[in-house]
């Protein structure tokens, strides 16, 4: 620094010398503030003529130190001007204060509005697969099929392990707690009854919907939001790609047409470990529980289960896609809707469980 900043106060006057920018005003800081601070300085002559160079910095001090209006008399160049004038025209931070909360009617509109934003996202999104379904009818060449092999194997093979595991220990503890209830009245038999129709018609799509919504459909949520933080849905837009037909459409057919097979999968092996269950505390053979269970459980069951599992396999596929394409540039709002996706998706799943509770209440169940 050759020629640091000075301020020479005469009477009337304040005369500014040397380099005004931050790496000059630093060393002398404190001493150029108080000096600043002390008296009505804003109401004299001022005289910059002598300044060498003037940055933001320096202005916004000088702006403040006139009480943020030009002095009366000012004897500047026109380059150090436009500077000033740049301070002077930029908006003014007001302090709020202490933060609003916000009260309850405005916290219910709130959550009201984002219900319905939510809505009219889903919608447009089904729409939209819609939309692209009927353009690859017209043109099956386009049809994303490694897209939709990957999440195939992604979200059924390496989902098997895990959901036959807690398969088969909810038919163990099923089996064993019933087993006591059942063995008090000498209703033994009836056990493969209860564990045919519950594993079969309700726990299998539930339990298997639930680790799924957890598993895949945070991962696809996570997976579009990189891809929006990164800016690769945005890069895809520009090269002319279709985002829905290359990101979302294979993860909605994938977990669609899967979902059936990972609710047979984890069924089958839950009543595996029911029946191994029932071996040990009850003593009912194998050999007689299987066929017994045919005779006990209809097959409409069964086809309730698969369609259940059809229904809340696009359905955890829509919310993960519409809630990771909502993501914004930043972590924050990636684990945000993350974990609003999981949420939804479990919450729209119960939902439509309870309407398939509802329309197929005399359907499948044996009358005695």
């Amino acid at each position: 620094m050759n020629n640091p900043p000075r301020l020479q106060s005469e009477p009337g006057r304040v005369v500014l010398t040397g380099e005004w920018t931050l790496a000059a005003l630093l060393p002398e800081l404190p001493e150029l503030q108080s000096r600043l601070a002390a008296g009505r300085l804003g109401d004299l002559s001022w005289d910059l003529l002598a300044v060498d160079r003037l940055d933001s910095a320096a202005a916004v001090l000088l702006w403040r130190t006139w009480n943020e209006r030009w002095p009366a008399d000012l004897i500047i160049s026109d380059t150090h001007r436009r500077t000033v004038e740049r301070v002077s025209q930029a908006p003014v931070a007001t302090d709020s204060g202490a933060v609003t909360v916000p009260g309850p009617v405005e916290r219910v509109g709130n959550l009201v509005l984002g219900s319905i934003e939510n809505a009219s996202g889903l919608v447009t999104l089904f729409g939209q697969m819609l939309l692209d379904l009927w353009h690859l009818a017209r043109h099956p060449s386009e049809m994303p099929w490694k897209e939709i092999a990957a999440n195939i194997y992604k979200a059924g093979a390496l989902a098997l392990p895990v959901t036959g595991l807690v398969g088969f220990l909810i038919g163990v503890t099923l089996s064993y707690l019933s087993a006591l209830q059942l063995r008090s009245v000498g209703a033994d038999l009836f056990i493969v009854n209860i564990l045919g129709i519950s594993i079969i018609r309700e726990l299998g799509p539930v339990l298997v919907a639930v680790l799924v919504a957890g598993r895949s459909g945070s991962a696809m949520t996570a997976q579009i939001g990189v891809m929006r933080v990164t800016e690769e849905i945005d890069a895809l837009t520009a090269m002319g790609i279709s985002r829905s037909i290359r990101v979302v459409l294979p993860k909605l057919l994938a977990l669609t047409a899967v979902m059936p097979l990972l609710v047979l999968w984890a069924s089958a092996i839950a009543l595996m470990g029911g029946m191994l269950s029932a071996m040990l505390q009850l003593d009912i053979s194998p050999a007689y529980f299987i066929a017994n269970l045919q005779r006990a459980v209809p097959v409409a069951n069964l086809v309730i289960g698969l369609t259940k599992g059809l229904v809340f396999g696009f359905i955890i596929a829509w919310v993960a896609c519409h809630f990771g394409l909502r993501v914004k540039p930043n972590t924050e709002s990636l684990s945000a809707n993350t974990t609003t996706s999981v949420v939804t998706a479990i919450t729209l799943v119960i939902l439509a469980d309870a309407v398939f509770a509802i329309n197929t209440r005399d359907m499948g169940i044996p009358q005695l």
